[in-house]
């Protein structure tokens, strides 16, 4: 990673005086195919808040000089909203041994520098540290092959995550719903979940 970047990890309230410049951040990255996200701060402030709640929350930041270039959030299952918490219920198993990592955003030109692989680590490392908790995830959306949107040069991060020790989970599925920037209302989008033990 190059040497001018900070990580700048923060907890629970504390992301409070973060979430403009957050915010900010996830509606320009979000644009970009597979998410296809027409954001509003309005809508990301009241998301964000779900980490600001939780104690045990983490937004691992990424400052280039005082410009956020980068951020990536996790929290207990637990803590999340229903549409992340029932694929697991519904299996009968423990969310309270579950940990959820929420986004991870990097603007283009800072990609390719090792900072993704940077991020699941910081996110695991807290979750470790708080050393009650089995299994780590994320959910991913999933877009047809055909998608319209889908750049020439779209390249899946799904080899990326397996070399993280992360698989994916057909059976843990969700859906939530976002304004595509070509849809005139939300609608809901499929996800799919990846899990790793922390054991």
């Amino acid at each position: 990673m190059t040497e001018s970047l900070r990580i700048v990890p923060v907890r629970g309230q504390a992301i409070a005086e973060r979430l403009q410049e957050l915010a900010q951040l996830r509606i320009r990255v979000f644009r970009e195919f597979p998410y296809l996200y027409e954001g509003s701060e309005d809508y990301e402030s009241a998301y964000l808040q779900t980490y600001v709640n939780a104690p045990d929350s983490v937004a691992v930041l990424v400052y280039d000089g005082e410009k956020l270039v980068g951020a990536s959030t996790a929290l207990p299952l637990a803590d999340e909203v229903e549409e992340l918490r029932r694929p697991f219920e519904q299996q009968g198993q423990d969310i309270e041994r579950i940990f959820y990592c929420g986004e991870s955003i990097l603007l283009p030109e800072y990609r390719g520098r090792g900072i993704g692989v940077r991020f699941f680590e910081e996110r695991e490392r807290h979750a470790r540290s708080l050393e009650r908790f089995d299994t780590i995830c994320f959910c991913a959306v999933q877009r047809p092959v055909d998608h319209p949107r889908r750049p020439a040069d779209y390249q899946p991060l799904d080899e990326f995550w397996k070399k993280r020790g992360y698989a994916p989970r057909p059976d843990l599925r969700t859906e939530f719903s976002w304004q595509d920037l070509d849809e005139s209302s939300e609608s809901p989008k499929p996800m799919m979940f990846w899990t790793k033990s922390l054991r």
